[in-house]
């Protein structure tokens, strides 16, 4: 990597966007340095607009994303900005958002940058939402796909718009990830485009022919125009139409990459580590051997499924919905609990003090099943509290079995023995979730009959801007 080339990597993430400034080390060809970085809580969660989707559905304010990306930007180094040579954008992946062609967004000069801000948008539908039924899922059309389609993929959602709520769609002309949006907005695209780890994340995608089921989803009556083009993970969107934030107008712009890849991209020092990633939710992740391919019949119960890296290669993912998610949700259970017994406390003050609790409580006969949002592969499966014995009750007994309990349902999905088995020697540990909590890390060491070390929390965002850092390498080396 050419050292003095600064890339900006942006990851919009389900809770909060990050950014990060990321410099080739001079004299290391793969070494770099973080010059600065700024994350921000996205707060964009609101009810969804179909009234239809119930309380299952759930959505964000793309308005708020992006508000959210404007102060992470307006926190970095001016005078670093100005030297950003490129932009790599990475983001949750199985979303999907509506645009406007032409009316995606509107520039203004906000105060000393100019900054773009959403105009004729929908909300983002994340991978969070519940509104395909098992049922409902099970009427749609089989894909020509080695991955299963879930509730929450971009695919099935539209689906079910087009079937409860068709009138939403009419007034859109577009659809991508959230971070597909900024990158087309960024370089003012008529058309997204989208890597195939986004692709194959909405499902309907055969990853071997690097295209869309457009058969199958136009016998269905699917609106095949909505879909993005496809391109290359670590290759060129376009370039920036306008100055941004300090950073000069015709950047390169990477097309957008899943969250997971980049988080992968960050830390996967050697084909031999294995990654594991605790933040929203949890994934499990280790790198095939080149050449391999997935079995090309989707198998809905399988815990493991086959994304896409980058040339060609795949990885294999454990991937649970029931991460950092699950401690949030028992964190709001005993603040309102405590508010019904007339007591007012901040969910800050309540995590700090059960954590500090779990540490002290070293080990639990009680055993959590997490699994409050079932498992894609176990959809209606619910989460369940058993061996409780009165010695158990204590905050620090509950919070303990809790983390032990999402290591513990990830090991189901994944036997750590498996990962022997593909010659798994170390894992990296990464993600907002687990890098402050310091009882999950001990149950992680626990669990894990290999080494653990960790990365840094910043790593999807870090691991955009890598890519770009390697493009730019490589095309100098050329």
């Amino acid at each position: 990597m050419a050292a003095g080339s600064v890339t900006l990597g942006i990851d919009l993430g389900t809770t909060s966007v990050k950014v990060a400034l990321v410099e080739a080390a001079p004299g290391d060809p793969s070494g770099f340095v973080v010059l600065a970085s700024c994350a921000r809580a996205a707060r964009a969660e609101v009810a969804a607009q179909s009234a239809a989707a119930g309380p299952q559905g759930q959505e964000q304010d793309v308005r708020r994303i992006i508000q959210a990306l404007n102060e992470c930007l307006a926190a970095l180094p001016r005078q670093q900005l100005r030297k950003v040579c490129s932009i790599g954008v990475s983001g949750q992946m199985h979303g999907v958002m509506f645009w406007k062609t032409g009316q995606g967004c509107e520039w203004t000069e906000g105060g000393a940058a100019p900054v773009f801000e959403p105009r004729a948008v929908s909300q983002l539908v994340t991978w969070q939402d519940g509104r395909c039924s098992s049922k409902f899922l099970a009427s749609l059309p089989q894909p020509e796909s080695h991955l299963s389609v879930a509730t929450g993929f971009g695919c099935a959602t539209i689906f079910w718009l087009l079937k409860n709520s068709p009138e939403s769609l009419k007034s859109y002309d577009v659809a991508g990830t959230i971070h597909d949006y900024v990158v087309a907005m960024l370089c003012g695209l008529t058309r997204p485009l989208m890597s195939d780890q986004n692709a194959a994340s909405w499902g309907y995608f055969n990853t071997r022919r690097q295209s869309w089921n457009l058969e199958i989803l136009r016998a269905a009556g699917f609106p095949v125009h909505l879909l993005p083009d496809i391109a290359e993970p670590g290759s060129v969107a376009g370039r920036t139409s306008r100055a941004w934030f300090e950073i000069p107008k015709g950047t390169p712009v990477g097309v957008a990459l899943g969250d997971l890849q980049a988080s992968v991209y960050s830390c996967m020092a050697q084909r031999t580590d294995a990654v594991l990633n605790i933040s929203t939710s949890v994934q499990l992740v280790a790198s095939m051997p080149s050449g391999f391919q997935p079995a090309q019949t989707p198998d809905p119960t399988a815990p493991v499924a086959y994304f896409p890296y980058f040339d060609r290669t795949y990885l294999a993912v454990a991937a649970s919905l029931n991460g950092g998610n699950v401690l949030a949700t028992f964190v709001r259970m005993l603040v309102q609990w405590m508010a019904d017994l007339g007591l007012e406390v901040e969910e800050s003050t309540v995590y700090s003090c059960m954590i500090q609790a779990a540490a002290q409580q070293r080990d639990t006969c009680l055993t959590i099943t997490p699994t409050v949002l079932g498992e894609r592969h176990l959809p209606d499966q619910l989460a369940s509290v058993t061996r409780i014995s009165s010695s158990d009750l204590s905050l620090g007994h509950v919070t303990r079995a809790l983390c032990r309990g999402i290591i513990q349902n990830l090991h189901s999905m994944l036997p750590f023995q498996q990962l022997r088995e593909w010659g798994v020697e170390r894992v990296i540990g990464s993600g907002s979730a687990l890098s402050r909590n310091e009882v999950l890390k001990q149950e992680v060491q626990r669990a894990f009959p290999f080494p653990v070390s960790y990365g840094q929390d910043v790593d999807a965002a870090v691991g955009a801007a890598l890519v770009m850092l390697q493009r730019n390498f490589n095309q100098q080396e050329s």
